[in-house]
């Protein structure tokens, strides 16, 4: 494991919050990163492959005025996520928040699953967020019982696929189903100490070998017309990380997508 960046802030407020956002380098993990310095927090850039991405998003966040490091860690090497979050504390200070944003999404089917595949998901895209969950219950303060101010919040991202299933990318799907009740478990252990909440986007940014066009004919299925952009999820992400009286449950930011039953993934619908 390894950290870039660290202390890197001008002029800025000691007392800021710190959120460690894993995946924070690229695609949604950079605007939550730049979000959150954006309204006032310090932050811990994860990274697994993206050295050069994490540390230009250290820059802009230390343009901003905030504090960031870069920490690197193999999300399918539990040693390795055992250390980000006190690598956190000794670079910025005890994270108040964990943004458990990083996740594998590979394709896969009922008709071609296997072992291999859905264990290495199952070690990123659950295993990572349940050791980060269990050492920021650690790293919070015993006083945090009687105190809120002291609470810390652990928001897991999923998917609102949860709430309208199709077969498709089935070990992802089932990765994300048992981090979905993994928050509600998390939620009734960890409480009073940590909060833990889920946020669930719809289709939010291009992947794959999806076009424009198709990107653009997805968003009109949706009631709104519209599906997750990356800002309406940074502001639900702000939301959670700051409301206290909330726990166990999973906010669903995706336009009404989740209200659309579809035989299949809207990228495969859509010409994608």
């Amino acid at each position: 494991m390894s950290a870039s960046g660290e202390g890197s802030r001008p002029d800025s407020d000691a007392l800021a919050p710190v959120v460690l956002v894993t995946g924070g380098a690229r695609r949604i993990g950079r605007e939550f990163s730049l979000g959150f310095a954006a309204r006032g927090w310090d932050v811990a850039v994860h990274y697994g492959e993206s050295r050069e991405a994490a540390d230009e998003v250290v820059a802009q966040i230390a343009a901003l005025g905030r504090r960031a490091v870069a920490l690197h860690a193999d999300l399918g090497n539990e040693a390795q996520v055992a250390r980000l979050v006190p690598d956190c504390v000794a670079a910025l200070g005890r994270p108040a928040c964990v943004l458990n944003n990083a996740s594998r999404f590979d394709e896969d089917t009922a008709q071609d699953v296997g072992y291999t595949k859905l264990l290495q998901l199952m070690a990123i895209n659950v295993g990572a967020p349940l050791v980060l969950s269990r050492m920021l219950y650690e790293a919070t303060p015993e006083a945090a019982v009687d105190d809120e101010t002291l609470r810390t919040c652990v928001i897991n991202v999923l998917d609102q696929k949860l709430y309208n299933m199709n077969p498709d990318y089935l070990s992802y799907t089932l990765t994300k189903a048992a981090l979905q009740n993994a928050t509600v478990a998390l939620a009734q252990a960890l409480a009073p100490k940590v909060r833990v909440v889920g946020l669930a986007p719809g289709l939010t940014l291009q992947s794959g070998d999806q076009t424009p066009e198709s990107f653009a004919a997805a968003h009109q299925v949706t009631p709104l017309k519209r599906a997750s952009r990356p800002a309406d999820l940074v502001e639900a992400a702000l939301y959670l990380a700051r409301a206290s009286g909330v726990t166990g449950t999973t906010l669903v930011v995706d336009g009404g997508q989740h209200l659309v039953p579809l035989p299949r993934d809207v990228m495969f619908l859509t010409g994608g």
